[in-house]
């Protein structure tokens, strides 16, 4: 992932209402979730949902499948990878006992 990738995901994760979005689709997974679904949840109204996950599509962290009449979002887990990856990398001079406590934690 190039640094204005990171910065652009970062970005668009840097709000209460996306993070939680994000949050919500990675638990959703793999089936995702119906916009409407996403906004009861949340509690959140349909025009407020639209343009906070166009700007998480946008960064690349969700994507869109049209069925129907409804639209089903997906979190892009791929994206999410590589973004921890490029946060990581360089994570405690590259001494795995330092960080894969950490990684074993997150992946629970």
């Amino acid at each position: 992932m190039e640094k204005i990738d990171t910065l652009n995901a970062l970005s668009a994760l840097a709000h209460d209402v996306r993070l939680d979005i994000f949050r919500l689709l990675i638990k959703a997974e793999p089936e995702g979730m119906i916009a409407g679904d996403i906004a009861a949840a949340l509690d959140i109204r349909a025009n407020t949902l639209s343009n906070n996950l166009n700007i998480l599509s946008t960064a690349g962290l969700v994507r869109s499948v049209r069925e129907g009449r409804a639209i089903r979002y997906f979190a892009e887990i791929g994206t999410m990878r590589d973004l921890l990856v490029f946060l990581m990398e360089d994570c405690c001079g590259g001494r795995e006992d330092i960080c894969l406590p950490m990684l074993n934690k997150t992946c629970r």
